[in-house]
Parts: structure tokens; sequence; C-alpha cells
């Protein structure tokens, strides 16, 4: 058998959502794909936290409005107790204190549940990978509207973070925090996008962010970036 005849390994999801015709729908579009399988559906956030617990998902579909443990407190729980699993959240508004809420609490990213499939499955792949996503428009929104309103470190909890940075990953890093995708960070700096992949793997690592989301969030609170960069 050769590599490309190889079966990929299938993409194990996980999709809580409090209505059942959101989740079958999601079953729908996602087994209709070879490479993700659809392993548990919960309707809540307490019944995803042991669901995943169980079943062990590589990605969970969570909806941040659930009765009784809402996704927010679900995620963060997840982070902690899970961490290799990659949580993104689905939401019907645009950009709320809850979508915002679920990324400090861990998610690799978040999407409007308008979503074509065709996104909705690419946004399931790439997290997978350990990437973050968001969709243009709601990344936009975060960093305009959400992010200015963090209270930044202290100086010297940004000299103690940044220290451990080369001078051309702090660069990178405050690229990133602007939100520029990383062919613009290799345009603006000059750099090969291999080589701007090489460097914000070594940022997620040193400053110990698990992926994208969560370093344009530490980039606004250490102060490095702020509103109207």
């Amino acid at each position: 058998m050769t590599e490309d005849e190889a079966p990929r390994l299938r993409i194990r999801v996980l999709i809580a959502d409090d209505q059942d015709l959101v989740r079958y729908g999601m079953r729908l579009v996602l087994e209709a794909e070879d490479d993700i399988v659809v392993v548990g559906e919960a309707s809540d956030g307490s019944s995803a936290i042991g669901a995943a617990m169980r079943l062990r998902p590589d990605v969970i579909l969570m909806d941040v409005r659930m009765p009784g443990t809402n996704g927010i407190d679900a995620t963060r729980e997840l982070s902690t107790r899970l961490p290799r699993a990659r949580v993104l959240v689905l939401t019907t508004y645009d950009l709320d204190e809850y979508a915002f809420g679920a990324l400090r609490a861990g998610a690799a990213g978040f999407l409007l549940k308008n979503t074509k499939p065709a996104e909705l499955v690419a946004a399931i792949r790439t997290v997978a990978t350990g990437d973050a996503v968001t969709s243009p428009r709601l990344t936009s929104k975060l960093i305009e509207v959400a992010l200015p309103q963090l209270a930044p470190q202290s100086p010297d909890l940004q000299d103690d973070a940044l220290a451990v940075l080369t001078e051309r990953e702090r660069d990178v890093f405050v690229q990133v925090g602007r939100g520029l995708t990383n062919t613009e960070i290799a345009a603006a700096l000059h750099l090969s996008e291999s080589t701007v992949k090489a460097h914000f793997g070594r940022i997620l690592v040193k400053l110990d962010v698990p992926n994208r989301v969560q370093a344009v969030i530490l980039a606004y609170e250490l102060g490095i970036v702020r509103a109207g960069d």
C-alpha cells in the first residue's frame, strides 16, 4: 500500500448543543466526510464534559448558550482536564461576551452557526491539527471591540514573558497580535512564510499558549499590542 493509498486517521468529533435539530444537521454534514467521525452528542455543558472525558474526541463543537453548565464553563473545565481536545465554539451571535469568554476559557476558535457546511468541515480539520480558527469577520471584531477592553499586565510581567523570545520572534508575536496572517507577516517582515510558521511555532511553545487566538489575547494582556495599533 502506498502512502497515498493508506487510510487517513479519522477526526473524532463530539457535538454539544441543546437543540436536537442542530445536532442532527451537524452530524449529517460531518458524517458525509471520509476523515471525520461523530463519536457522540451532548445537550448541555455538564453532559459534554462527561462525554468528552469518556469518548476522548479530537474536536468538540460547543454551543455557548446551553442550560445548566454553559459552553464557557464546560470549555474552561475541558481545557484543564482534557487539554488535547480542541473546542470549536459555535454561536448564533456575531460577537458577544459568551463567544469572547469561551476564547478566554481556552477555545481554539469560534464560528457562527450559519457558517456554510464546507467552512465548518474545514474549521474542524484546522483545529484538529492544533491551529486556531475564527471567521475573518469575527476575528476583526475580536481585535477591534473585545480585546482593547483587556487590562494590560504590569511591565515586569511583560519583560519576563518576552525575555524568552528572540528579537525576531518578538517581531512575529507583535504582528500576530495585530491579527495578521502568516502570509501578511511574511510580507511585512520580509521573511518566507515557512520561516514565519517556524517562528510562530516556537512562540507558542515558549509562551505556553495553545493556539493563535490565545496568542492574540496574550499580546493584548501583555500590552505589546494596543487598540489602534
